[in-house]
């Protein structure tokens, strides 16, 4: 039987509201060493700001530390269900070249799956790769 999100994903995830800035945004980062943090407004997924949201939206444009979370935010965040399969979820994240994926269950945000993730499963290295190796093919990082 194919593993699910449900048995892999990281489920203690850092997240931050609307009534969050861009500095407690960055700090948030700093301390739960993540480059990635959902919003949620409740528990409902609206958005997430990456480390990149926060240098392209919110330095680069110039926007001060007390700029609010909607400025930098990415709102078009791709989600997938618990019961998503390990398989489904490399080949839905090498398709919208993605390095991590949310995880929701009725709209309730309830956890992220990143390629590391699907890396340290011993069996599911070869989708992990797969993904990785989509997502670079087109763009260029600096970080891997």
């Amino acid at each position: 039987m194919a593993r699910t999100l449900k048995e892999i994903m990281t489920t203690d995830c850092a997240t931050v509201t609307l009534k969050d800035n861009v500095y407690e945004i960055a700090v948030k980062m700093k301390q739960e060493d993540t480059g990635f943090i959902p919003v949620v407004e409740g528990n409902k997924l609206i958005g997430c700001v990456t480390d990149r949201d926060l240098v392209l939206r919110g330095y680069a444009e110039k926007n001060e530390g007390s700029a609010a979370v909607e400025k930098v935010m990415s709102k078009d965040v791709v989600c997938a269900t618990p019961e998503t399969t390990v398989d489904e979820a490399a080949k839905l994240m090498a398709q919208k070249q993605i390095r991590r994926l949310c995880v929701c269950d009725n709209g309730n945000f309830v956890g992220i799956v990143s390629l590391g993730d699907l890396a340290v499963r011993d069996k599911y290295e070869d989708e992990a790769g797969e993904a990785l190796s989509k997502i670079s093919k087109d763009k260029q990082f600096a970080h891997v």
